[in-house]
């Protein structure tokens, strides 16, 4: 399957370096936001080659692909994919909105 384009939202852009600058102030180092973000680069790029790896929502329209306690969720679209976000799943679920 051929890989496809990844298009990243505004929104998931700003929920991963919120996400990143948060480990690193908390833990006082990079190591762990770079760990993470290593993993999301992966996750991403696995979507990438396998679009329908993540399991549907209940809109049928977007996915979720698990990475440690966070969820990206993305569309798939005939020539691209776009990431909608990254959700900390220990957060309120109310708080998720599209």
């Amino acid at each position: 399957m051929a890989k496809r384009e990844i298009i990243w939202s505004l929104k998931a852009k700003n929920d991963r370096i919120k996400i990143l600058e948060f480990w690193i102030e908390n833990n006082k180092s990079v190591l762990y936001s770079r760990k993470l973000n290593s993993l999301f680069k992966d996750a991403v790029k696995f979507i990438s080659e396998y679009p329908t790896v993540g399991k549907l929502t209940e809109d049928k329209k977007a996915r979720i692909k698990i990475v440690r306690d966070y969820l990206i969720i993305y569309e798939v679209h005939k020539t691209v994919i776009v990431i909608l976000t990254i959700f900390d799943s220990r957060r309120n679920p109310d708080n998720l909105k599209k």
